[in-house]
């Protein structure tokens, strides 16, 4: 079965940047889409970007737009989420999840999930 593991989270100040990292394996992904979502505590879990493994279309949350970059490495099956000019709001624990079929924006509608990094960004 589809395992994602996601690596890179820590604690940072505001305006830092963050690289999070999530290895895939399982499957042969190229029908796949590929999300991050996060969740902060006492919230529920939020889209933050996701990307087409095959093409690699991509799109991101308002939030977030100018500031993440989701990228793909076909020949290392990982996803990466470039994470620049954080801000306190961005602390969360960050998932990375996968779906067949094109990107959706709906947590519930993707498959498979990885266990989370916490990404705290202090002030």
């Amino acid at each position: 079965q589809v395992q994602l593991v996601e690596s890179g989270g820590g604690l940072v100040q505001a305006g830092g940047s963050l690289r999070l990292s999530c290895a895939a394996s399982g499957r042969t992904f190229s029908s796949y889409s590929m999300g991050w979502f996060r969740q902060a505590p006492g919230k529920e879990r939020e889209f933050v970007a996701a990307i087409r493994w095959s093409g690699g279309s991509t799109y991101y949350a308002d939030s977030v737009k100018g500031r993440f970059t989701i990228s793909r490495d076909n020949a290392k099956n990982t996803i990466y989420l470039q994470m620049n000019s954080l801000k306190p709001e961005d602390t969360a624990v960050y998932y990375c999840a996968a779906r067949v079929g094109g990107m959706v924006l709906v947590g519930t509608l993707y498959g498979y999930w990885g266990q989370g990094t916490q990404v705290t960004v202090s002030s």
